[in-house]
């Protein structure tokens, strides 16, 4: 049902209802000596039945249609995602394999290989996020350790995973972009630390929850992060999506912090 057409049923009931009844009482209920004081209670009676069974059953219809509207908002974030992740997976690879041809002809083997793990690397990194399907019940955090398990068994770096936060708790379009930070960092991790381990801990704070991503490697100066200033950038564009509040703190051979912190709603 439209809005449109509980608006107007909205506007109907009141005069039908009390107009009805009024002349039903003046030409029926009067010959059976029905008092005013009588009608007016009844009236007020009658009334009081309709509007709450009305406005019980309107704002249940109403509230449907918002979740289910929400709903849609959510999985049309989660599409979105995957559209950019392909996007991006293109973009990469293409570039990737352009390096690739030339180092091939240039005799730069050793390079040609990296280049061919990184391609392997993305790869598995993009089946894993198309494969999941939004509507499947695993759960959130459970999908954080299965990616994790993943790269690190691609990578070689140990992975350790602590998330102490409700079942639910975030919304499907926060999930997107929390699972997007979080390949983000440890994309970055696996290709420019050097790292020997890296630990993910994701937990709730006062008014609040708290993300931290941490790895062993040789960190960076403040006027290195140029190096990796696209890396950097997605970071920080997926904390605003989710109105969080972004920290690097790095130091030179003395591995990365990266924390992320967002408020409850």
């Amino acid at each position: 049902m439209s809005y449109r057409t509980l608006k107007l049923i909205t506007i109907l009931i009141p005069p039908l209802l009390i107009g009805g009844f009024e002349l039903i009482r003046h030409n029926t209920l009067l010959l059976y000596n029905l008092s005013m004081e009588t009608g007016n209670y009844l009236i007020i009676l009658l009334t009081l039945v309709v509007s709450y069974g009305f406005s019980t059953w309107m704002f249940k219809l109403i509230e449907e249609k918002n979740l289910r509207l929400a709903t849609e908002r959510e999985m049309r974030a989660v599409y979105e995602e995957r559209e950019r992740l392909a996007k991006e997976l293109h973009d990469n690879i293409a570039q990737t394999l352009f390096l690739l041809k030339v180092n091939l002809k240039k005799g730069k083997i050793n390079e040609a290989s990296g280049l061919v793990n990184s391609i392997d690397a993305n790869l598995r990194q993009a089946i894993y996020n198309l494969r999941v399907n939004p509507l499947e019940l695993i759960s959130f955090p459970k999908r954080i350790e299965n990616w994790l398990n993943d790269w690190s068994t691609v990578s070689g770096i140990e992975a350790k995973v602590s998330i102490r936060l409700a079942e639910g708790y975030f919304s499907p379009s926060e999930e997107v972009q929390l699972f997007g930070i979080i390949q983000e960092a440890f994309t970055n991790i696996r290709k420019h630390s050097g790292a020997q381990s890296a630990a993910l801990l994701l937990h709730k704070i006062p008014d609040g929850w708290e993300m931290k991503i941490d790895d062993d490697g040789k960190g960076f100066l403040k006027n290195e992060r140029k190096l990796n200033q696209y890396g950097l950038i997605m970071l920080k564009e997926r904390v605003e999506k989710i109105e969080g509040v972004l920290d690097i703190a790095s130091e030179k051979n003395n591995g990365t912090k990266i924390t992320v912190r967002g408020s409850d709603k």
